[in-house]
């Protein structure tokens, strides 16, 4: 997370605040900027709302769906269910509380990840090799192992 840049804190701006203040530092000059470590739980950011808008277990009617892949091979997969489906709505909510930022493509990846892997370990190994580049913290990974483990049960 960036604390401040040239000494202006960007604590509580929007990203595009900060990204207009970067755009506004002068070309081929020197700026500092300083960096922190995410922490789970930020004072000033709130989770948001759930999502308005029809679920998608209303438009959706069939039993499988095309998904394109950013490496151009297109895949049919079967439709989650909607213990799935909460399981990544849970998987995003932690990425808010972690990070402090909401991505649905990527807590979906995430559950990916981790829905057939049998231990913490498994999980981290294929975060590492799909999503590595996070770098997700660790109590952010057992919360996501949570999120598998309670799934499971509710399907068993």
């Amino acid at each position: 997370m960036v604390e401040s840049i040239n000494n202006i804190t960007t604590v509580g701006m929007r990203h595009y605040q900060v990204a207009k203040t970067l755009r506004d530092i002068e070309l081929n000059s020197t700026f500092v900027v300083n960096v922190v470590e995410p922490k789970k739980a930020f004072d000033m950011i709130s989770q948001r709302s759930a999502k308005t808008g029809p679920s998608s277990t209303s438009i959706t009617s069939g039993t499988a769906t095309l998904r394109l892949r950013s490496t151009g091979i297109a895949t049919i997969e079967a439709v989650p269910t909607a213990l799935e489906e909460k399981a990544v709505a849970n998987i995003d909510d932690l990425l808010e509380s972690f990070m402090g930022i909401r991505d649905g493509d990527l807590a979906k990846t995430i559950w990916e990840c981790g829905k057939n892997k049998s231990n913490p370990d498994q999980l981290l190994a294929a975060l590492d090799q799909d999503v590595g580049e996070f770098g997700f913290p660790q109590d952010f990974i057992f919360d996501v192992w949570g999120v598998v483990t309670d799934t499971r049960m509710k399907t068993t």
